[in-house]
């Protein structure tokens, strides 16, 4: 739950923000985070210094609901000759450390990132006669802080994030995001590391997969190439009834080749999936190779899980060799040592299964397997193969309902434990695939069907279609905001 209110009104745990001559005793009893945010927000806005604030009444420290103690709202006037119309300017105050006491994120040095290391923001087209700007984009903030402090994976520039909802809850074709900077926020050095700001950026559904099949900073360039779609600021018109291509038709060849030039960039995605060794029976129920529905599956150990999360992470690097990230050695307690001990591991889950120590797993060679996936992550198998496979990369479903993985790789990914002559390989309950070229171009004139999922119109389509998780950028897997708690993912 949240309220609205100036930032310089009193509020139960936040005094008013100081100016910049504000007395020594003063500034003292400000948290330094906050003060330093602060400090970038009148740099920009030096006639708003107190602007209107959604502040959380609980704060998240205290055992409220929502990880982000602020969100301030100002007015940007714009600027009419570069094509920037006036719009509100949305701040978050709560992924990064503001006290710098441990209530929230462990103090980890002044090098290294603040708590996650960034805040979100948002541009929202102001509406001719509005006087104030909607609180909606504050409770969309709220739902994305929440899925990275439940699991512990941060964004980067070009992520994009499935939403399949219109972003304000109305009719609008606005249902997804791309994340990049923001364009007027400087990174800050706070007391307790660094903080960039990442914007939110409101999206179509055609211009999202075009950011899946290819990449989300191609998308977000031509975004900036449309007045009315973004411009040069990237401000989200809730109102836009149109796609860029759309628009402008001449955009999707420049996708299209930039799709046969470059590939995806998308490495990964959290999904519904699930594989059973078809090699033999198990031989017992803690067999790892069955994937039943009732029972629990073995944990990836830690260095399973790092490697898998590195993995994705290097989805934004499009490297000429590609690599799957070597094993970190320096896990101790199932956390990487620069990391904070106290956070949950993303890839690990509540339950009290014992992991099972990395060394102790040998690596098994399969005969056959049976993949299982749900609407929308089938649909993803053709980027899987076209945009990944046939440009020597990987590409990662990781489950969200069980703690198990399967990652297709090319014959030019080094690093992998699936060889040609061993193409299915089990690492615990990590599969993988090896698919050669050959291989590949068969399995697209199979899946052809798949490549225009919305013409997939059956019963039991729709019903996938309604219970789908909707999937994001080249790390990361979004539920909207009231079922952000349910699933860990990547």
């Amino acid at each position: 739950m949240a309220e609205l209110r100036p930032s310089g009104a009193p509020g139960p745990t936040a005094p008013p923000a100081p100016g910049p001559n504000a007395p020594p005793a003063f500034a003292s009893l400000f948290p330094p985070g906050l003060h330093a945010i602060y400090g970038e927000c009148r740099r920009l806005y030096p006639d708003q210094p107190n602007p209107l604030q959604v502040t959380a009444i609980v704060k998240y420290w205290l055992g409220g609901p929502d990880p982000l103690d602020y969100v301030s709202m100002y007015r940007n006037v714009g600027s009419p000759s570069a094509n920037i119309p006036e719009h509100w300017h949305y701040i978050s105050f709560g992924l990064s450390d503001l006290y710098g006491d441990s209530r929230v994120h462990e103090f980890t040095g002044t090098d290294g990132p603040s708590g996650f290391g960034f805040e979100l923001t948002f541009r929202l087209k102001r509406e001719t006669g509005e006087s104030a700007p909607p609180t909606w984009p504050a409770e969309l903030m709220q739902g994305l802080a929440r899925y990275v402090f439940q699991s512990e994976n941060t964004f980067c520039s070009g992520d994009h994030v499935s939403w399949h909802s219109p972003l304000d809850n109305s009719e609008s074709r606005i249902q997804h995001m791309l994340l990049t900077e923001d364009p007027q926020m400087q990174p800050v050095q706070t007391p307790f590391g660094v903080v960039t700001f990442l914007q939110i950026v409101g999206v179509c559904t055609e211009e999202l997969h075009a950011a899946q099949q290819w990449n989300g900073q191609g998308i977000l360039e031509l975004l900036r190439t449309v007045p009315v779609a973004g411009g040069p600021w990237l401000i989200t018109d809730m109102r836009r009834g149109e796609t860029i291509f759309e628009i402008d038709p001449h955009l999707q060849e420049r996708v299209d080749k930039g799709i046969e030039t470059d590939g995806s960039n998308l490495s990964g995605v959290s999904a519904k999936c699930a594989w059973d060794d078809l090699s033999r029976p198990p031989e017992d129920d803690e067999d790892s190779r069955s994937i039943c529905i009732g029972t629990q599956p073995r944990r990836l150990s830690g260095k399973d899980t790092e490697q898998i999360r590195e993995t994705l992470r290097r989805g934004l690097e499009i490297n000429s060799k590609p690599v799957l990230p070597p094993i970190n050695p320096q896990r101790q307690n199932g956390f990487t040592h620069d990391r904070a001990p106290s956070r949950k591991d993303s890839l690990e889950s509540d339950s009290s299964t014992a992991i099972i120590p990395h060394e102790l797993i040998r690596t098994r060679q399969l005969e056959s397997v049976h993949l299982k996936f749900n609407q929308e992550s089938g649909a993803l198998i053709p980027l899987c193969l076209r945009g990944r496979l046939l440009h020597g990369r990987h590409f990662t479903y990781k489950s969200i309902t069980g703690d198990m993985a399967i990652t297709f790789v090319s014959t030019g990914v080094e690093g992998a434990f699936a060889t040609e002559e061993h193409p299915y390989a089990a690492h615990g309950p990590w599969l993988q695939i090896l698919l050669t070229e050959e291989f590949v171009e068969k399995m697209l004139e199979d899946l052809e069907d798949l490549t225009s999922p919305e013409e997939v119109k059956t019963a039991v389509g729709e019903k996938a279609q309604e219970e789908e998780v909707p999937l994001r950028s080249g790390t990361i897997a979004l539920l909207r905001s009231a079922e952000l708690s349910s699933h860990p993912s990547v």
